[in-house]
């Protein structure tokens, strides 16, 4: 029988989802008084973030700005809209259309959730030196690299992302 030491390293992609897991999990824990989950934090956070400018995005339009399928986002969306976080009409110009918005119990509630989720990150980035640090900046850069990448190499519509998007996109990881 092989010893542990004689097993390869790990492969990048399953350090990569095996943290994934550990991180949702984490979240989930710490929003889970608010009532959220990590996937609907993560549309939650991503509609106060899109519509922040008084936009009110198509339920398409939202999908396509976190990366998730339109049906994905429809469940969370309707989930979101049963506890009063977010308000679901018909948009006036495409009656097959769903605008989406932010209540104001769903702005309480999401910066209730993104101070747990930026404790919870500085806690979990700690050993790189907390949020700000060089190497935590570091490895959002690579971060960001391998997902652009990936983006080309999947052929779905590449989405800028800028520095400033990856960092209100960390409050929502």
């Amino acid at each position: 029988m092989p010893a542990p030491t004689d097993r390869p390293s790990p492969s990048t992609g399953f350090l990569v989802w095996h943290l994934n897991l550990r991180w949702r999990t984490a979240i989930d824990r710490a929003l889970a008084p608010l009532g959220l989950t990590s996937s609907q934090y993560g549309v939650l956070a991503s509609l106060a973030a899109f519509s922040a400018g008084g936009a009110r995005p198509r339920q398409r339009e939202l999908a396509d700005f976190i990366g998730l399928e339109p049906m994905h986002v429809s469940k969370l969306t309707r989930a979101l809209e049963r506890a009063g976080l977010v308000e679901r009409t018909g948009h006036p110009g495409d009656t097959r259309a769903v605008q989406l918005t932010v209540t104001e119990r769903g702005a309480e509630v999401v910066t209730a959730a993104r101070a747990e989720v930026l404790r919870l990150e500085e806690e979990r980035l700690a050993p790189l030196g907390g949020r700000h640090s060089e190497q935590s900046a570091a490895l959002t850069d690579m971060l960001l690299t391998l997902l652009r990448h990936a983006e080309t190499l999947t052929g779905e519509p590449e989405q800028p992302i800028s520095h400033t998007q990856a960092a209100q996109d960390e409050e929502i990881s």
